[in-house]
């Protein structure tokens, strides 16, 4: 059904057609594909029924769903009944992908604005709002599409402009406006997931110049020489329990050992074992949950991972001046075993004296700076 989606006020067809969308024509995240608000919509959330001619309608796209949601500009917060969750298969084809993200936006009431808030991960070319995401492991099939076509010809007079940015700026600025960043005038904000996302906010994220790493993201720093997140990712963080649990189960001497040569990863052989590893190994979500039990393995592999994250992290939230480091996503449920290891490290490397804050609004923060950042674009009313 490629094209065509049932919204609240009936089925949006598709202009151009039905074709695949996986030509790489640049510049569609700005270009107009329809009419304006569509104005005969009705149905949907009651309770944002009557008041959404300025809402803000914003997505947030993960690698596992897609969350749409009106944002109401008076306090910058979503409109609660108008927040949907569908699931999104990132290995699927470019059409399903895209007929997915279209049919959850299709969902909201109708009448909203015409430019819409779009949290992706990357890599992405936010500005054309293209796709690069080769090599990755999710969204394979976008690489090279125009993502901003396909979404504006799907939601043909409900979209006149597809505002793209980082999800994990998103979230940033999310905590920025109504969070655990308010009132900080330099804070660096995390989302620890499947790996890590991060943004160093200065009122709007800063991507270049000498006090953010390279693209003012995280996850191109090192550990030991290599990338951050063969240490601190679901991925890393999982093998790694299977290694020491091999290696010594939850013995104290020999996790002594672990600790005194650094705790695990060490060397091309480690690299090469990790994929085996991470089949073996229960999920991070489980090895927290040993941890709470009093499974010092498990405890190792969270003191471990954050503490190193924390010391890659301690210069250049330095050289940042950096007054709060904010923490979201689904490893920051875990926060006993989370927070003192980040702290640890930060204050190990001599990072400066940021306090290290729960995200105080970790599902709807992306949300929140989706809407954020289309009222700032240039051209917003």
């Amino acid at each position: 059904m490629s094209g065509r989606f049932a919204g609240a006020g009936g089925v949006l067809g598709a202009a151009g057609g039905t074709g695949p969308d996986t030509s790489p024509a640049p510049g569609a995240a700005g270009r107009t594909a329809g009419a304006g608000v569509s104005e005969g919509a009705g149905g949907g959330a009651a309770a944002a029924a009557g008041r959404t001619a300025a809402l803000v309608p914003v997505l947030d796209v993960g690698g596992t769903h897609v969350t749409a949601a009106l944002v109401d500009p008076a306090d910058g917060l979503p409109v609660p009944a108008s927040v949907t969750r569908r699931e999104l298969g990132s290995h699927a084809g470019a059409d399903g992908i895209l007929d997915a993200i279209a049919e959850a936006a299709a969902g909201l009431p109708a009448g909203h604005l015409p430019r819409w808030g779009v949290a992706m991960p990357g890599p992405f070319d936010y500005a054309a709002g293209i796709g690069r995401f080769s090599g990755v492991g999710k969204f394979e099939s976008l690489s090279g599409v125009d993502v901003g076509a396909g979404l504006l010809r799907r939601l043909a007079g409900r979209a006149e402009r597809m505002c793209f940015l980082n999800d994990a700026d998103a979230f940033a600025l999310g905590e920025y406006r109504a969070g655990a960043a308010a009132g900080h005038e330099r804070v660096l904000c995390l989302t620890l997931g499947t790996g890590v996302g991060s943004s160093f906010l200065r009122g709007r994220p800063v991507h270049d110049g000498p006090d953010v790493p390279p693209e003012g993201h995280a996850h191109r720093l090192t550990v030991a020489g290599r990338p951050l997140e063969d240490t601190v990712s679901r991925r890393a963080m999982r093998a790694h329990y299977a290694r020491l649990a091999a290696a010594a189960g939850s013995r104290e001497d020999d996790l002594a050992g672990e600790r005194a040569r650094g705790g695990g990863a060490d060397g091309a052989d480690d690299l090469a074992d990790d994929r085996a590893g991470e089949r073996a190994a229960p999920d991070v979500r489980e090895i927290a949950a040993r941890a709470a039990r009093g499974d010092a393995v498990a405890a190792e592999v969270f003191r471990y991972a954050f503490d190193a994250l924390g010391r890659a992290l301690a210069p250049w939230a330095g050289r940042f001046g950096a007054g709060a480091v904010v923490v979201g996503g689904s490893m920051a449920r875990s926060w006993d075993l989370v927070a003192p290891a980040l702290a640890g490290g930060l204050a190990a490397a001599g990072g400066p004296a940021a306090a290290v804050l729960p995200a105080r609004r970790p599902d709807h923060a992306p949300l929140i700076g989706a809407a954020q950042w289309v009222r700032d674009a240039p051209g917003a009313a």
